[in-house]
């Protein structure tokens, strides 16, 4: 029978629930993920993929936010009635209108 080790980790609750629909997708548990993260570790001798930082440029960090403050429920995301009230509204943050 194959020994095992245990490893005890503390992350978020709605990062694991996320974790868990993303590999339960695949068929896979966290375990099974952190066992290929691992293994990959191993035979790459580091981490299977290069870690970056993202760099967004300013506009983008905004459009980040605002995307974070709607998931909260923050603010309100806009709705539009038809593919012309979109068009108009777009025409005028550009400027164009």
């Amino acid at each position: 029978m194959t020994k095992t080790a245990t490893i005890n980790m503390r992350i978020e609750p709605t990062v694991k629930a996320q974790a868990e629909d993303v590999f339960s997708s695949f068929g896979i548990s966290i375990t099974d993920a952190i066992n290929i993260f691992l293994h990959a570790s191993i035979m790459e001798g580091g981490f299977p993929f290069q870690p970056k930082q993202p760099r967004y440029n300013k506009e983008t960090l905004l459009a980040i936010d605002e995307a974070r403050a709607i998931m909260d429920g923050k603010i309100e995301a806009k709705r539009y009635r038809s593919l012309g009230a979109l068009l108009k509204d777009l025409g005028e943050e550009d400027g164009d209108a």
